[in-house]
């Protein structure tokens, strides 16, 4: 049961992405690019996932286990803004306006067999397994 609850909140997700433009680059990048030919559309999508979630984690804040019975893990925020939190924001950020994806398009633009989903993702990973390799030598 779980598992279909599971797949159902990922189709959900992934026709959001789609139907909101998300899954294409150009419509991202013109909403990154605010001194230029902006397309402020995507603003309503950031809005709308705010407010969906501002309700989802007030509600799931008074919750001690989920809606399927299991334990509730939200993490409790950081206080302190560190070092690893801005760069790590940073480089989220230029990948955003470079790529024109974040992860979760992303992985719906390769489902959908898009060239450019299968370079992300693979830069992505590559990425990731370059920052894994670089923590493991420093320990």
């Amino acid at each position: 049961m779980k598992s279909l609850f599971v797949l159902i909140s990922g189709i959900i997700f992934g026709l959001g992405l789609i139907v909101s433009g998300m899954v294409n680059p150009l419509k991202v990048i013109g909403f990154l690019d605010v001194f230029g030919d902006w397309d402020p559309s995507l603003a309503l999508v950031m809005g709308g996932a705010i407010s969906v979630g501002i309700i989802a984690f007030t509600y799931a804040d008074k919750r001690v286990t989920t809606l399927l019975g299991d334990e509730l893990q939200i993490p409790k925020a950081k206080k302190n803004i560190d070092k690893k939190l801005v760069l790590g924001s940073l480089i989220f950020g230029v990948g955003w306006g470079v790529a024109g994806f974040c992860p979760g398009p992303g992985l719906v633009s390769l489902g959908m067999g898009y060239i450019d989903g299968l370079i992300f993702v693979i830069s992505m990973i590559t990425g990731m397994l370059i920052l894994q390799f670089i923590q493991k030598e420093r320990r």
